[in-house]
């Protein structure tokens, strides 16, 4: 394998800062959701609503809010 190719197996590449405590929290119940089949946004919001985290501002998700967060994580 050559350096260039190394590249490539790092999954955090594109990171530009490590993720913050609740993102990492968010990402593990997302990672839980989608380990146990679900597939589907109102679901994912269902299931982050009734085992958390809560939104950021401690409201419930909403598909709004969920995507709302997901774009800003995104850049």
């Amino acid at each position: 394998m050559t350096p260039t190719d190394a590249r490539y197996l790092d999954p955090h590449q594109a990171r530009q800062r490590a993720p913050t405590p609740y993102e990492d929290l968010l990402g593990d119940a997302i990672e839980r959701a989608f380990g146990s089949g679900v597939t589907e946004l109102p679901d994912l919001v269902a299931r982050l609503n009734a085992t958390g985290p809560a939104c950021e501002n401690g409201a419930p998700w909403t598909e709004a809010s969920f995507a709302a967060l997901m774009a800003r994580l995104a850049d």
